[in-house]
C-alpha cells in the first residue's frame, strides 16, 4: 500500500488505480459513461475527463503489415505510441522462414487466416514493394493506406522513415 500525503489528506494510490481499472473495465464491456458514473457514484464528466487524459487517438481499428523491414523495433515503438491495434513486421529473413517452414497447405491456411484477421480492421497500412502493396490492397477490399518501399522484388531489409510513417498514421 502506497500512501501519499496531500495537505491534510492521506491518499491510497493503489485505491485510485483500482477504481480507474474498474471504470475502464466497465467501459470496455460496453457501459456508457453515464452508466459507469451511476454504478460507481461518480460524475459522468469525471469519466469523460479520465478517458481524455489517457486518449492516444480517435478512430477505428488499425492494422499495419510490413516487409522486409530493417528497423522493426523502432517501427513497433511508433505503432505502440500511436495505438495501432495489430501489426506484422518481418525482416527478409523472417519472411523467408515464414514461407519455408510450412507445407503448401499450412502456408495457404495461415495466409488465409491472416487475411481474414486483417480484414476485420477498419484501416490497414501496408509497407512493402510496389507489387506486394498493390496485391494486398486488392485482396483486402477496404480502406488501405500504402507505404511503398521500392520496386519488386525486394531482397534485403529496407529502412522505413519513421516520420513519414507517423504522418501516415496521423491520417487514420
Amino acid at each position: 500500500m502506497e500512501l501519499i500525503r496531500v495537505g491534510d489528506k492521506v491518499i491510497d494510490k493503489a485505491k485510485i488505480v483500482e477504481v480507474i481499472d474498474q471504470i475502464l473495465n466497465y467501459r470496455i464491456r460496453g457501459l456508457t459513461q453515464q452508466e459507469v458514473a451511476k454504478e460507481m457514484g461518480l460524475e459522468r464528466s469525471f469519466i469523460s475527463r479520465l478517458e481524455g487524459i489517457g486518449e492516444v487517438r480517435k478512430g477505428g481499428s488499425i492494422a499495419v503489415i510490413g516487409f522486409p523491414i530493417k528497423n522493426r523495433e523502432e517501427i513497433k515503438a511508433v505503432l505502440n505510441k500511436k495505438g495501432v491495434d495489430f501489426s506484422i513486421l518481418l525482416s527478409e529473413e523472417e519472411r523467408w522462414r515464414f514461407v519455408k517452414e510450412k507445407t503448401g497447405l499450412e502456408l495457404f491456411n495461415e495466409i488465409m487466416a491472416l487475411l481474414q484477421k486483417i480484414r476485420s480492421f477498419d484501416k490497414v497500412i501496408i509497407l512493402g514493394s510496389r507489387q506486394r502493396v498493390r496485391m494486398l490492397s486488392a485482396l483486402l477490399d477496404k480502406e488501405v493506406l500504402t507505404f511503398e518501399l521500392g520496386e519488386s522484388p525486394l531482397s534485403e531489409d529496407i529502412y522505413v522513415e519513421v516520420n513519414r510513417l507517423e504522418k501516415l498514421l496521423d491520417l487514420c
